[in-house]
Protein backbone atom coordinates (compact mmCIF):
# COMPACT_ATOMS: atom_id res chain seq x y z
CA UNK A 1 0.00 0.00 0.00
CA UNK A 2 3.10 2.17 0.69
CA UNK A 3 4.22 1.39 -2.41
CA UNK A 4 1.12 2.48 -4.36
CA UNK A 5 0.63 5.93 -2.07
CA UNK A 6 4.47 6.73 -2.97
CA UNK A 7 3.95 8.19 -6.51
CA UNK A 8 0.92 9.63 -6.26
CA UNK A 9 2.54 11.64 -3.17
CA UNK A 10 6.04 12.70 -5.29
CA UNK A 11 3.03 13.80 -8.06
CA UNK A 12 1.45 16.17 -5.79
CA UNK A 13 5.48 17.32 -4.68
CA UNK A 14 5.76 18.14 -8.13
CA UNK A 15 2.52 20.09 -8.66
CA UNK A 16 3.56 22.09 -5.68
CA UNK A 17 6.71 22.34 -7.00
CA UNK A 18 5.89 23.51 -10.91
CA UNK A 19 3.06 25.93 -9.31
CA UNK A 20 5.65 27.71 -7.16
CA UNK A 21 8.39 27.81 -9.80
CA UNK A 22 6.38 28.24 -13.38
CA UNK A 23 8.55 27.13 -15.95
CA UNK A 24 10.66 25.06 -14.07
CA UNK A 25 12.88 22.23 -16.28
CA UNK A 26 12.72 18.27 -15.87
CA UNK A 27 16.01 18.93 -14.35
CA UNK A 28 15.19 21.85 -12.13
CA UNK A 29 12.19 19.48 -10.98
CA UNK A 30 14.17 16.60 -10.43
CA UNK A 31 16.34 18.04 -7.86
CA UNK A 32 13.96 19.74 -5.93
CA UNK A 33 12.34 16.52 -5.50
CA UNK A 34 15.70 14.67 -4.82
CA UNK A 35 15.21 12.12 -7.91
CA UNK A 36 16.01 11.31 -10.91
CA UNK A 37 15.26 13.53 -14.08
CA UNK A 38 13.66 10.31 -15.23
CA UNK A 39 11.11 10.29 -12.27
CA UNK A 40 10.48 13.87 -12.32
CA UNK A 41 9.37 13.33 -15.83
CA UNK A 42 6.98 10.23 -14.64
CA UNK A 43 5.56 12.42 -12.00
CA UNK A 44 4.12 14.97 -14.19
CA UNK A 45 2.52 11.70 -16.27
CA UNK A 46 0.84 10.84 -13.31
CA UNK A 47 -0.64 14.09 -12.68
CA UNK A 48 -1.68 14.53 -16.25
CA UNK A 49 -3.64 10.71 -16.15
CA UNK A 50 -5.38 11.92 -13.18
CA UNK A 51 -6.17 14.95 -15.45
CA UNK A 52 -4.69 18.04 -13.87
CA UNK A 53 -3.13 20.09 -16.65
CA UNK A 54 0.64 20.49 -16.79
CA UNK A 55 1.90 22.31 -19.54
CA UNK A 56 5.20 21.52 -21.10
CA UNK A 57 6.81 24.70 -23.35
CA UNK A 58 10.09 23.76 -25.11
CA UNK A 59 12.67 25.61 -26.22
CA UNK A 60 15.79 27.17 -24.16
CA UNK A 61 13.73 29.11 -21.75
CA UNK A 62 11.02 26.48 -21.98
CA UNK A 63 9.70 24.21 -19.17
CA UNK A 64 6.65 23.30 -17.31
CA UNK A 65 3.78 24.92 -16.24
CA UNK A 66 0.29 24.52 -14.11
CA UNK A 67 -2.50 24.64 -17.40
CA UNK A 68 -5.64 26.54 -16.86
CA UNK A 69 -8.37 25.33 -14.69
CA UNK A 70 -5.62 24.18 -12.06
CA UNK A 71 -6.15 26.05 -8.76
CA UNK A 72 -3.45 27.62 -6.63
CA UNK A 73 -3.68 26.85 -2.62
CA UNK A 74 -4.41 29.22 -1.03
CA UNK A 75 -2.30 31.97 0.57
CA UNK A 76 -1.32 30.98 4.07
CA UNK A 77 1.20 32.58 6.35
CA UNK A 78 2.31 32.13 10.01
CA UNK A 79 2.53 34.32 12.46
CA UNK A 80 6.07 34.43 12.07
CA UNK A 81 6.25 34.39 8.32
CA UNK A 82 3.62 37.40 8.22
CA UNK A 83 5.61 39.54 10.95
CA UNK A 84 8.93 39.20 9.09
CA UNK A 85 6.91 39.92 5.71
CA UNK A 86 5.23 43.42 7.67
CA UNK A 87 8.99 43.88 8.83
CA UNK A 88 10.56 44.09 5.83
CA UNK A 89 7.80 45.93 3.79
CA UNK A 90 8.22 48.70 6.46
CA UNK A 91 12.02 48.70 6.30
CA UNK A 92 11.57 49.65 2.65
CA UNK A 93 8.63 51.68 2.20
CA UNK A 94 8.24 54.38 5.23
CA UNK A 95 4.77 55.43 4.31
CA UNK A 96 2.15 52.39 4.47
CA UNK A 97 0.87 53.04 7.98
CA UNK A 98 -1.12 55.67 6.62
CA UNK A 99 -2.94 53.43 4.00
CA UNK A 100 -2.14 54.73 0.59
CA UNK A 101 -0.26 53.66 -1.84
CA UNK A 102 -0.20 50.46 -3.85
CA UNK A 103 2.43 48.83 -1.17
CA UNK A 104 0.34 49.77 1.76
CA UNK A 105 -3.01 48.94 -0.39
CA UNK A 106 -1.36 45.48 -1.18
CA UNK A 107 -0.02 44.76 2.41
CA UNK A 108 -3.77 45.98 3.89
CA UNK A 109 -4.91 43.17 1.56
CA UNK A 110 -2.56 40.19 3.05
CA UNK A 111 -3.46 41.89 6.66
CA UNK A 112 -7.58 40.97 6.39
CA UNK A 113 -6.73 37.19 4.97
CA UNK A 114 -4.73 36.07 7.88
CA UNK A 115 -6.86 34.59 10.87
CA UNK A 116 -7.61 37.23 13.11
CA UNK A 117 -4.62 36.06 15.86
CA UNK A 118 -1.96 36.58 13.59
CA UNK A 119 -3.84 39.73 12.14
CA UNK A 120 -4.08 41.29 15.20
CA UNK A 121 -0.42 41.39 15.44
CA UNK A 122 0.57 42.26 12.33
CA UNK A 123 -1.86 45.04 12.39
CA UNK A 124 -0.16 46.35 15.87
CA UNK A 125 3.43 46.43 14.45
CA UNK A 126 2.30 48.24 11.05
CA UNK A 127 0.68 51.11 12.87
CA UNK A 128 3.07 51.29 15.80
CA UNK A 129 6.16 50.95 14.20
CA UNK A 130 7.82 54.09 13.31
CA UNK A 131 10.96 53.72 10.95
CA UNK A 132 12.87 56.31 9.83
CA UNK A 133 13.33 57.53 6.11
CA UNK A 134 16.25 56.38 4.57
CA UNK A 135 17.15 59.24 2.82
CA UNK A 136 19.94 58.02 0.57
CA UNK A 137 16.94 54.32 -0.28
CA UNK A 138 15.57 55.35 -4.27
CA UNK A 139 12.79 53.41 -5.46
CA UNK A 140 13.01 53.21 -8.78
CA UNK A 141 10.07 52.60 -11.80
CA UNK A 142 8.23 48.86 -10.85
CA UNK A 143 7.27 48.83 -14.65
CA UNK A 144 11.09 49.47 -15.49
CA UNK A 145 12.56 47.91 -13.30
CA UNK A 146 9.70 44.42 -14.12
CA UNK A 147 11.67 44.79 -17.79
CA UNK A 148 15.16 44.38 -16.65
CA UNK A 149 14.25 41.14 -14.22
CA UNK A 150 12.83 40.06 -16.99
CA UNK A 151 15.09 40.75 -19.93
CA UNK A 152 17.88 39.25 -17.91
CA UNK A 153 15.81 36.02 -17.05
CA UNK A 154 15.50 35.70 -20.55
CA UNK A 155 18.69 36.92 -21.62
CA UNK A 156 17.98 39.38 -23.74
CA UNK A 157 19.75 42.39 -25.09
CA UNK A 158 17.91 45.67 -24.25
CA UNK A 159 18.39 49.82 -25.14
CA UNK A 160 18.28 51.84 -22.66
CA UNK A 161 18.03 55.71 -21.96
CA UNK A 162 19.78 56.74 -19.36
CA UNK A 163 20.43 60.12 -17.42
CA UNK A 164 23.75 60.46 -15.24
CA UNK A 165 23.43 61.91 -12.06
CA UNK A 166 24.77 64.86 -13.52
CA UNK A 167 21.70 65.27 -15.90
CA UNK A 168 23.59 63.95 -19.11
CA UNK A 169 21.51 61.63 -21.31
CA UNK A 170 22.56 58.83 -23.92
CA UNK A 171 21.32 55.65 -25.48
CA UNK A 172 22.98 52.38 -25.05
CA UNK A 173 22.38 48.72 -25.64
CA UNK A 174 23.12 46.30 -23.15
CA UNK A 175 23.30 42.52 -21.91
CA UNK A 176 21.91 42.88 -18.44
CA UNK A 177 23.08 40.48 -16.26
CA UNK A 178 21.59 40.82 -13.04
CA UNK A 179 19.50 43.35 -10.97
CA UNK A 180 20.91 43.93 -7.26
CA UNK A 181 19.48 45.66 -4.47
CA UNK A 182 22.45 47.09 -2.38
CA UNK A 183 22.24 49.65 0.60
CA UNK A 184 18.56 50.53 -0.37
CA UNK A 185 19.28 51.13 -4.14
CA UNK A 186 18.72 49.23 -7.33
CA UNK A 187 21.67 48.43 -9.87
CA UNK A 188 20.97 46.96 -13.28
CA UNK A 189 25.20 45.09 -13.65
CA UNK A 190 25.41 44.54 -17.36
CA UNK A 191 27.80 44.48 -20.51
CA UNK A 192 27.37 47.74 -22.01
CA UNK A 193 27.88 48.00 -25.71
CA UNK A 194 28.34 51.20 -25.99
CA UNK A 195 31.33 51.19 -24.07
CA UNK A 196 32.35 48.14 -24.27
CA UNK A 197 32.91 47.09 -21.00
CA UNK A 198 31.33 46.12 -17.80
CA UNK A 199 29.13 49.07 -16.33
CA UNK A 200 26.31 49.18 -13.46
CA UNK A 201 23.99 51.89 -13.64
CA UNK A 202 20.96 52.59 -10.99
CA UNK A 203 17.69 51.44 -12.25
CA UNK A 204 16.09 54.75 -10.57
CA UNK A 205 17.90 57.12 -13.56
CA UNK A 206 16.75 54.51 -16.56
CA UNK A 207 14.55 56.82 -18.54
CA UNK A 208 12.96 53.87 -20.90
CA UNK A 209 14.16 50.41 -21.90
CA UNK A 210 13.42 48.18 -25.18
CA UNK A 211 13.77 44.69 -25.05
CA UNK A 212 15.73 43.47 -28.28
CA UNK A 213 15.75 40.28 -29.96
CA UNK A 214 18.99 39.58 -29.75
CA UNK A 215 20.36 37.27 -27.00
CA UNK A 216 23.36 36.82 -24.92
CA UNK A 217 24.95 34.47 -22.44
CA UNK A 218 25.82 36.18 -18.78
CA UNK A 219 29.82 35.13 -17.48
CA UNK A 220 29.27 31.52 -16.58
CA UNK A 221 31.43 32.25 -12.92
CA UNK A 222 29.08 35.25 -12.47
CA UNK A 223 28.91 36.84 -8.55
CA UNK A 224 26.06 39.22 -9.45
CA UNK A 225 27.20 41.47 -5.95
CA UNK A 226 30.66 41.16 -5.91
CA UNK A 227 31.01 42.26 -9.20
CA UNK A 228 28.85 45.17 -8.69
CA UNK A 229 31.35 46.17 -5.93
CA UNK A 230 34.07 46.25 -7.87
CA UNK A 231 32.76 48.01 -10.99
CA UNK A 232 30.62 50.64 -9.15
CA UNK A 233 33.50 52.89 -9.46
CA UNK A 234 33.86 52.62 -13.04
CA UNK A 235 32.49 54.64 -16.12
CA UNK A 236 31.50 57.68 -14.41
CA UNK A 237 31.71 61.07 -15.65
CA UNK A 238 34.75 62.24 -13.52
CA UNK A 239 37.92 60.80 -12.46
CA UNK A 240 38.94 60.32 -8.85
CA UNK A 241 43.17 60.05 -7.77
CA UNK A 242 43.63 60.18 -4.19
CA UNK A 243 46.84 59.59 -2.19
CA UNK A 244 46.20 57.93 1.03
CA UNK A 245 49.40 57.92 3.66
CA UNK A 246 48.37 54.22 4.61
CA UNK A 247 49.18 50.76 3.33
CA UNK A 248 46.70 49.10 1.40
CA UNK A 249 45.23 46.49 4.06
CA UNK A 250 44.69 49.32 6.42
CA UNK A 251 42.71 51.59 3.83
CA UNK A 252 40.74 48.56 3.12
CA UNK A 253 39.07 49.01 6.54
CA UNK A 254 38.00 52.37 5.80
CA UNK A 255 36.77 52.65 1.70
CA UNK A 256 34.46 50.00 0.33
CA UNK A 257 35.43 48.28 -2.38
CA UNK A 258 33.05 50.68 -4.36
CA UNK A 259 35.25 53.85 -4.14
CA UNK A 260 37.36 52.49 -6.66
CA UNK A 261 41.02 50.66 -7.04
CA UNK A 262 43.55 50.56 -4.36
CA UNK A 263 47.36 49.70 -5.24
CA UNK A 264 50.81 50.09 -3.79
CA UNK A 265 52.46 53.70 -4.01
CA UNK A 266 55.53 53.54 -3.14
CA UNK A 267 56.38 53.15 0.72
CA UNK A 268 53.56 53.05 2.78
CA UNK A 269 51.53 55.29 0.46
CA UNK A 270 48.22 53.95 -1.43
CA UNK A 271 46.53 55.20 -4.75
CA UNK A 272 42.55 55.28 -4.81
CA UNK A 273 41.67 55.11 -8.59
CA UNK A 274 38.15 55.33 -10.17
CA UNK A 275 35.32 57.58 -11.57
CA UNK A 276 32.18 58.94 -9.65
CA UNK A 277 28.99 60.41 -11.30
CA UNK A 278 28.89 62.94 -7.82
CA UNK A 279 31.92 64.04 -6.53
CA UNK A 280 30.29 66.01 -3.71
CA UNK A 281 29.33 62.78 -2.66
CA UNK A 282 32.49 61.40 -3.14
CA UNK A 283 34.28 63.63 -1.37
CA UNK A 284 32.10 63.17 1.99
CA UNK A 285 33.28 59.34 1.58
CA UNK A 286 36.64 60.44 1.92
CA UNK A 287 36.44 62.52 5.48
CA UNK A 288 36.33 58.86 7.08
CA UNK A 289 40.59 58.11 5.76
CA UNK A 290 41.64 58.77 9.54
CA UNK A 291 45.37 59.26 7.99
CA UNK A 292 46.29 62.22 5.57
CA UNK A 293 45.53 61.91 2.08
CA UNK A 294 45.60 64.32 -1.15
CA UNK A 295 43.30 63.98 -4.17
CA UNK A 296 46.15 64.81 -7.32
CA UNK A 297 43.60 63.82 -9.79
CA UNK A 298 40.17 65.12 -11.19
CA UNK A 299 39.79 68.70 -11.12
CA UNK A 300 35.62 68.25 -10.44
CA UNK A 301 36.87 66.09 -7.11
CA UNK A 302 39.72 68.70 -5.82
CA UNK A 303 37.61 70.93 -6.00
CA UNK A 304 34.28 70.01 -4.34
CA UNK A 305 37.05 68.38 -1.64
CA UNK A 306 38.68 71.69 -0.78
CA UNK A 307 35.13 73.20 -0.19
CA UNK A 308 33.78 70.67 1.56
CA UNK A 309 36.97 71.25 3.48
CA UNK A 310 36.50 75.14 3.64
CA UNK A 311 32.80 74.00 5.06
CA UNK A 312 34.33 71.97 7.64
CA UNK A 313 36.58 74.70 9.18
CA UNK A 314 34.43 76.98 9.08
CA UNK A 315 32.23 75.00 11.45
CA UNK A 316 34.98 75.37 13.77
CA UNK A 317 35.26 78.71 13.41
CA UNK A 318 38.54 78.35 12.07
CA UNK A 319 38.16 80.33 8.74
CA UNK A 320 38.95 78.99 5.31
CA UNK A 321 42.84 79.15 6.06
CA UNK A 322 45.35 75.92 5.29
CA UNK A 323 45.08 73.44 3.31
CA UNK A 324 41.24 71.95 3.00
CA UNK A 325 42.75 69.70 -0.31
CA UNK A 326 44.35 67.62 2.43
Amino acid sequence: MARESSPTARALLALEAIQACPGITADALAARLGVSERAARRYVAVLREAGISVESLRGRFGGYRAGRGVRLPPLMFSATEALHLVMAVLDGHHDVRDGSGPVAGALGKIVRALPHGVATQVEALRLAAAPALDLAAVRPDPSTTAALVEACAERRRVRLRYRSDAGSEWDLDADPWAVVVRHGRWYLLCWSHRSGAVRTLRVDRVRSTTTLPDTFDPPADLDPVRMLEEHLAVGWEYDVDVLIDAEVDAVRQYLPRSLGRLEPSGGTATRLTGTTGNPYWYAEQLTVIPVGFEVVGGPELRQTTRRLGERLLAATGGGSGGDPGR
